[in-house]
């Protein structure tokens, strides 16, 4: 099965002024190849996890006025929702494209998950060094591990712990000119080892009952 790629022509779609026709490329040029990797990430994450994984792509619903600067798809093991669960996402920003293990600020028990990857530190730090961190979704900047001090690492999962809005996405980049994003099927090989190897903090925080 040939997989979808990711062109110039999908990354500049965020650069289309106006909600509403930026909405339209979206919905036309991203949405149905992340509906058909989609698909197959979760039919491999469903095997890789032991429990069915249902795929979610972003809709920017809430949106009325700013058009989207990125767009998602996040799978996760709850069929009704994602954002208040650990799941994983592929998507896009106009210069890159993103794999995560998100935990995002919608977490009912982020305190709670917080606290385990506090005492999981270690094993996070042994994670290969071009993996990247992100505190906010909603932002582009990441760093990478292998430029982190352990020191920053523990005050970035304090944050998460005790700041409100803070957030915790461990995984990837990678660069809208890479060509990796000319091969869906390779593509596809890459998000997977990506998930495999957060897919042990995934594992020990989905089981984290809500307060």
């Amino acid at each position: 099965m040939n997989l979808p790629s990711f062109t110039r022509h999908d990354f500049d779609t965020f650069h289309i002024e106006g909600l509403e026709p930026r909405m339209e490329a979206i919905r036309e040029r991203i949405q149905p190849k992340f509906k058909t990797i989609g698909d197959a990430l979760a039919d491999q994450l469903s095997d890789l996890t032991g429990e069915e994984m249902f795929l979610h792509i972003a809709k920017h619903a809430r949106r009325k006025t700013n058009p989207p600067n990125d767009t998602w798809l996040a799978l996760a093991h709850n069929h009704r929702g994602y954002k208040k669960h650990p799941h994983f996402q592929v998507g896009l920003f106009d210069d890159h494209l993103f794999i995560w293990l998100a935990y995002i600020y919608e977490l009912p028990n982020k305190k709670e998950i917080a606290q385990v990857l506090l005492e999981k530190q270690e094993q996070l730090e042994q994670l290969p060094s071009h993996f990247a961190l992100s505190l906010d979704h909603t932002q582009k900047n990441a760093q990478k591990l292998g430029e982190m001090k352990s020191e920053d690492l523990h005050k970035s999962l304090i944050r998460f712990r005790d700041v409100k809005k803070g957030e915790f996405l461990i995984g990837q980049q990678i660069g809208k000119n890479d060509p990796l994003l000319n091969d869906g099927n390779q593509l596809l090989s890459t998000i997977m080892q990506t998930f495999k190897k957060v897919h042990p903090f995934y594992e020990q925080t989905i089981q984290i009952p809500s307060p």
